[in-house]
């Protein structure tokens, strides 16, 4: 499920960066993205709309959603200015501050080879951004963002993922972008062509179902088990993007990615141990 959520996040992500090369306003290609979202829920589930904002989390669920949205705008408006490999590659460090805000949020207790690998990971991301050199640029900074915001996404889906229905969340996700992007978009709005809403559909459509195949991957196993797969997006946002946009990451994007992953994954793997000998005790 994991696996197939990045594929879906990096399809999307192609999408997004052709309507940015076709100078659609990002404000308007995240308006469609969430428009489409909420289309696509209400029509696969409509006999569940009296209850898709039921639930105790309320506010959690709103939280959620707007970090979601604006990790979508941090990355949408990245792709129209880097290569996708390059912003993917970037992102991983999400794990890596998914493990450090833990302490704070969820109270978990993280070692100190956990945090030596913490700071080897963001070591990796300085490799791939390069200060000083020639892919440094403000848009670098972006997807930093992005995993800022979605490392927050991330606590609080694991927070709620127990007690709440996927299905609820996907809804949320979609309803509160849907509705925060609407009262900006008419103050942007450029009439797309019939391809370019076919773009959009198809954004809309890819992360909504992305968004789903998340929420059941964390509540089907547990994080340790299922966040390295979400490595597995930079190949697809490495062929997408050759294919299409004639971009492939350099040497340094590739050497700061595995670093970073290997970050991540060390952690990960810390993380199942410890839980494995807690349940021994």
């Amino acid at each position: 499920m994991m696996c197939f959520a990045v594929a879906c996040f990096a399809a999307m992500n192609t999408f997004v960066k052709e309507l940015r090369v076709q100078e659609l306003p990002v404000v308007e290609i995240i308006w469609g993205r969430y428009f489409f979202h909420t289309i696509l829920v209400l029509a696969l589930f409509p006999k569940r709309i009296p209850t898709l904002l039921s639930g105790s989390d309320k506010g959690l669920q709103i939280c959620r959603s707007i970090l979601v949205l604006s990790a979508t705008a941090c990355m949408f408006t990245a792709v129209g200015f880097m290569p996708l490999a390059d912003a993917v590659a970037i992102t991983f460090i999400a794990p890596l501050l998914i493990t450090a805000l833990s302490v704070p949020f969820l109270g978990e207790r993280v070692g100190l080879r956990r945090w030596i690998a913490v700071c080897v990971g963001f070591a990796g991301m300085l490799v791939i951004i390069r200060p000083g050199g020639g892919l440094f640029q403000p848009a670098a900074l972006l997807p930093i963002g992005v995993t800022v915001f979605y490392a927050m996404y991330q606590i609080i889906t694991r927070m709620i993922s127990r007690r709440t229905d996927p299905i609820n969340s996907v809804f949320y996700t979609a309803i509160v972008g849907g509705i925060l992007m609407s009262a900006i978009v008419p103050f942007f709005w450029q009439t797309p062509t019939l391809e370019q809403w076919g773009m959009m559909l198809a954004a809309g459509l890819l992360g909504g179902l992305g968004h789903w195949a998340i929420i059941i991957a964390y509540q089907r196993a547990e994080a340790p088990l299922v966040a390295p797969f979400a490595y597995t997006e930079l190949v697809w946002a490495t062929m997408l993007g050759l294919t299409f946009f004639g971009d492939f990451p350099d040497l340094w994007t590739l050497v700061g990615a595995a670093i970073i992953a290997a970050s991540g994954v060390y952690i990960l793997q810390r993380e199942r141990q410890q839980r494995a000998s807690a349940n021994l005790v």
